[in-house]
């Protein structure tokens, strides 16, 4: 008898790490970024913050992300792009705006879910208000623990990792903030 509940446990178990594993593969939950060295697969989780995802794949699909700068890298934390307003590359890029922008879709309320921020972990940029992210993203290099629970996580880097870990860092003294900024060259759905 025991032996079948050890037995039922494990199959449940698998069945939920199988179903963790489809939402990662699903194509519509999929954005692809390529970079200068390649491309960064990132899962999407409309499972923690739906309205966040729902507004970067409408970002995405209308082409908002491609050319935006990684204005602000901090070394051993994370690379923040996604300034669709200021941080177009291809629109004369100003290092002194690039961050201070959003997108014309309006802010969107906080999901805040009790998930860790870890390494390509890729959260919601916002201003002090919690429900003020919008467009900007960042993804992490390391654990950050103190971002837990006060920022949206809205997806995780499954492959190209490497490729974030090759963005150029900001100046330290201007809290992370890139003069000569890496890009996304192009962000797109898998399922288009």
């Amino acid at each position: 008898m025991q032996f079948l509940r050890v037995a039922s446990s494990l199959i449940l178990a698998a069945g939920v790490l199988a179903g963790s594993a489809a939402l990662a593969a699903e194509p519509e939950n999929t954005m692809i970024i390529e970079l200068k060295d390649g491309e960064v697969v990132i899962a999407l989780r409309p499972d923690l913050a739906p309205k966040h995802v729902e507004q970067i794949k409408a970002l995405v699909r209308a082409g908002e992300y491609n050319n935006v700068a990684f204005h602000r890298v901090i070394e051993g934390f994370m690379a923040q792009t996604g300034d669709v307003q200021y941080g177009d590359m291809e629109d004369g890029y100003n290092s002194q705006l690039a961050g201070t922008g959003g997108s014309s879709m309006g802010n969107i309320p906080a999901e805040f879910s009790n998930e860790d921020y870890t390494r390509g972990t890729v959260g919601m940029a916002r201003a002090q208000s919690p429900d003020s992210a919008n467009s900007q993203f960042f993804i992490m290099f390391a654990p950050a623990p103190s971002l837990n629970g006060g920022y949206t996580i809205v997806g995780n880097v499954e492959s190209g990792m490497e490729f974030v870990d090759n963005i150029k860092r900001g100046n330290a003294a201007q809290n992370g903030v890139v003069t000569d900024p890496d890009r996304m060259v192009s962000v797109r759905i898998a399922a288009d």
